[in-house]
């Protein structure tokens, strides 16, 4: 294995073993010299077969062409892809990312499958598959190390929050910040504040509170605030603990109200009459602000319901 690789032989295996036994067409809906073309120079790369100049050549002719002169899992023995043990984890990562791609599957839940099942097997190397935007409303995906803070955006594992019955309203909000932080900052920052919004109103309504049509995001947010105790949050066994934890959630409630500000002045809100002045570096800063409110209140939330301390409606 090379100094550059963490992912083992094992694991390699695994992910592997997992395609060929379930008979997953890892080139989706393309062919496999077009899938490939997305990951490799091709045309760079040196041909197996004497007749062709390039590898783009004897895919083409073997695959495309002729596609039984190969086995359907010859690209996992080629060692010019990098897939086998040894070769680099970012082409391997690469690879799995690229197959999740809606160009090449459109079907989610065979996505989503697909990702958790690569998940389990990369997590004892430290790696995942990860949500890195989105196009057209579908995900992009990228492998990064579990030990990076955030990675490139972010995550936010709305499918693991058993509280949420149906968390596809947070998961639009979420596709199209991601979608939006670098092209449109103030649409992301704007979305940012509707995200946080739709969850306290998730949480009140799930927890029968009624609020009035009209409160804004602080409204209920402090609404959200009162029903999950948290001015009675505190740190077990630690006096000092428990008094840091409560200047952390005033800053908390702080933020939540400066995010909906930052929307009404960098964002869409208001009917502006001026382009926004929001960059890509701000539309961050609302980003990571709203993930940390987001798990917290999930946490809170799902900590109460254990402990029986609050209950939910069917």
């Amino acid at each position: 294995m090379s100094p550059e690789s963490r992912i083992t032989e094992l694991t390699r295996r695994r992910i592997i073993d997992r395609l060929i036994l379930g008979n997953v067409n890892w080139a989706g809906r393309l062919d496999e010299d077009a899938f490939l073309a997305r990951i490799y120079d091709l045309d760079g790369m040196e041909s197996g077969d004497p007749r062709f100049d390039t590898a783009r050549g004897d895919i083409w002719q073997h695959r495309v062409l002729n596609p039984y002169d190969w086995p359907d899992d010859w690209i996992f023995q080629d060692q010019r892809f990098g897939l086998q043990q040894g070769g680099p984890d970012e082409a391997f990562l690469k690879f799995l990312s690229e197959m999740l791609h809606p160009v090449v599957r459109s079907d989610r839940d065979e996505v989503e499958q697909l990702r958790t099942e690569f998940n389990e097997a990369l997590a004892p190397d430290g790696y995942e598959i990860v949500q890195s935007g989105s196009i057209s409303g579908h995900p992009l995906y990228e492998g990064r190390s579990r030990n990076s803070f955030h990675g490139t955006l972010p995550q936010l594992k709305l499918e693991q929050r058993p509280l949420l019955t149906d968390h596809r309203v947070l998961q639009e909000h979420l596709a199209r910040i991601r979608d939006g932080v670098d092209r449109d900052p103030a649409a992301a920052i704007a979305s940012c504040k509707e995200l946080v919004e739709s969850l306290c109103k998730i949480i009140l309504d799930r927890s029968g509170v009624e609020y009035p049509a009209h409160d804004d995001v602080p409204q209920l947010y402090r609404k959200v605030s009162e029903l999950l105790a948290l001015k009675a949050e505190s740190v077990p066994a630690s006096a000092k603990g428990s008094e840091t934890a409560q200047k952390i959630l005033r800053t908390l409630s702080t933020t939540v109200q400066c995010l909906a500000e930052l929307r009404n002045q960098l964002g869409l809100g208001h009917g502006r009459t001026t382009s926004s002045p929001a960059l890509a570096r701000h539309a961050r800063l609302a980003l990571n602000s709203t993930v940390t409110i987001t798990e917290f209140l999930l946490d809170t939330w799902q900590e109460r319901v254990d402990k029986g301390t609050l209950k939910v409606a069917s």
